[in-house]
This record gives structure tokens, C-alpha cells and sequence, in this order.
């Protein structure tokens, strides 16, 4: 038997669960878990569906049968085998939490993915990285240097053959020309819930204004600084007793715990980006461990 997961996105109209399922059922796939949201705001219809095929029935089998039922219906779509695991490259800065928490969780098979490499404009994390056995690639970024930066970044990408590069507080604005060249498949997070603190030291100035919650959004990069479409969000709660210090603290924590989520929502294809917003499919009742971990 093969476990497999299709994803679809298209216009609503009627008919489309009927198709779908009784496609799964002709040609001996049981369904094992499903999600749908019709947004009827702008007419759009999402699908998510893990699924069992037991006459053993491929991936590339079905997908070739699925093409008429999609052109039907104008879909958008795909047939993952949540078995492989997703290329991903990391970047970072000065700051490792992210980073950190990113190769635990890696190690031990909580975050599914082949990590293909570490970017960073520093040399700060560079034998954490070796040490995980893992490339890192040094590309320090300059005013004057910042677009052969890019290039060669670029270049990482198409060498690893990366699917999602994830900035694990990669502290560099990317240009709006890499921004649109990786649409989809780059995730950064934003040391804020909603992005009312912006440029230097934000813990500071909430701090400043006695802020009761302090978060993290994690999102997709467009190239509106730190305003693409959000994938996750959390806060933790602070009172006036608390220090600078007691934030940035806090505020690390729930900075990788949200950036982690961000990207296992992703890599299990549950995230549709639709528009400036998002829709995105919890994970199946037993929890994140209950997803297929390769």
C-alpha cells in the first residue's frame, strides 16, 4: 500500500469533493484524512487529502489519471509522497536560536527534511554547522557586493537543488527580483505577532511601550519587508516586572518555536497561498508525530 497526499486549489463551483473522491475510490484509494475551505470571499476552493492507495497504484499512475479530472475543474494541484523528504536550505545571521532549534528538531525526526546546506553573511555558526555534517557556505554581504551575493546564492539554490529556503533570522533584505525568483518557497520569521516594532531592536521598543504579549509571525518573503503572507503566529504573555533581557528571552523562544511550525506545516504541504493571505490545513488529530515522517 502507498500513502500519498494530493493537494488542489482552483474556482469554487459544485462538484469538486464528488470528483475528487470518486476518483480515489475508481481507482482503489481509500481516504485517510481530508480538509476543504471554501473561500467565499473571492470565489477560490482549497482541498487537502491523505489518501492510501491499496492496489498499489504509484504516484506518477495517478497523476496521470487525475490530469482530466483537474483540467475539468481548472485545478491547481499535485500528488505528494509525503515519504520524500524536501530539500530545504537554511540561512542565517548573528542569531542561532533559529537555527539551533531548526538542526534539534532535524536530528531527531521532528522536522522531516533533507537540509541541504547553511547560507550566512558570518562565520559565527560555521562549526555548528560542520558539525552536523552539513555544508556551509559563506557569502558575506556588502552594499557594494549585494547583488553578486544574490547571484551566488541563487546559485546555491540551483546546486542543492533546494524546494524551501527558510531565513532562520537571516538579518539581509533580499531584493525584490529574489524575492519574486523564490515566491513560495522562502519562509522567514518576524520577531513580532503583528509587525508593529520594526528596525532596531524591537524587543526595546516594546518594551518602551509596555506591551502585554509579545510574538512571532512566520511568513512567506514578498518583497514588502516582513508583510508576506502570514503561516503562523504565537505569543507569549509578559508583565511590567519583566526586563529587556526577560523579552528578547521570551520572545527567542516563541521566534523558533513559530518558525519550526511555519516549516512543518509547509514541508506537509498543508500551507495555500491564496492572495496576500494563506490557508492553512491543521495537522491530522494525532498531532504533528502522527504526520508521515519519512
Amino acid at each position: 500500500m502507498t500513502d500519498l497526499v494530493l493537494t488542489v486549489a482552483c474556482v469554487s463551483r459544485r462538484g469538486i469533493v464528488a470528483a475528487v473522491s470518486g476518483f480515489l475510490a475508481d481507482h482503489g484509494c481509500n481516504i485517510t484524512d481530508s480538509a476543504q475551505f471554501d473561500d467565499q470571499a473571492n470565489g477560490r476552493f482549497f482541498m487537502r487529502v491523505s489518501f492510501r492507495s491499496e492496489t498499489g497504484a504509484d504516484a506518477q499512475a495517478l497523476r496521470a489519471g487525475f490530469a482530466a479530472v483537474a483540467d475539468a475543474f481548472g485545478m491547481e494541484w499535485a500528488i505528494h509522497d509525503p515519504a520524500r523528504r524536501m530539500r530545504v536550505l537554511l540561512m542565517v545571521s548573528g542569531f542561532g536560536h533559529c537555527l539551533n532549534d531548526i538542526l534539534y528538531r532535524w536530528r531527531i525526526g521532528a522536522l522531516p527534511i533533507d537540509i541541504v546546506g547553511v547560507v550566512s553573511n558570518h562565520l559565527t555558526y560555521q562549526k555548528v554547522v560542520v558539525n552536523h555534517d552539513l555544508p556551509f557556505f559563506h557569502i558575506p554581504v556588502t552594499k557594494a557586493t549585494k547583488a553578486a551575493a544574490e547571484a551566488r546564492l541563487l546559485d546555491i539554490v540551483e546546486e542543492t537543488a533546494s524546494e524551501l529556503v527558510v531565513l532562520a533570522r537571516y538579518m539581509q533584505v533580499l531584493s525584490d527580483a529574489l524575492c519574486q525568483r523564490l515566491s513560495g518557497r522562502i519562509i522567514n520569521i518576524h520577531h513580532s505577532f503583528l509587525p508593529s516594532f520594526k528596525g532596531a531592536n524591537p524587543y526595546r521598543q516594546a518594551y518602551d511601550r509596555g506591551v502585554k504579549l509579545i510574538g512571532a509571525t512566520a511568513h512567506y518573503v514578498t518583497a514588502d519587508l516582513d508583510e508576506g503572507p502570514i503561516i503562523e503566529q504565537d505569543t507569549v504573555r509578559v508583565t511590567h516586572a519583566q526586563s529587556p533581557e526577560d523579552y528578547v528571552s521570551l520572545g527567542r523562544d516563541v521566534e523558533a518555536v513559530v518558525l519550526s511550525r511555519a516549516v512543518h506545516a509547509h514541508i506537509n504541504h498543508r500551507v495555500f497561498l491564496n492572495g496576500t493571505r494563506t490557508v492553512v490545513f491543521p495537522a491530522s488529530p494525532g498531532g504533528y508525530a502522527s504526520e508521515r515522517m519519512g
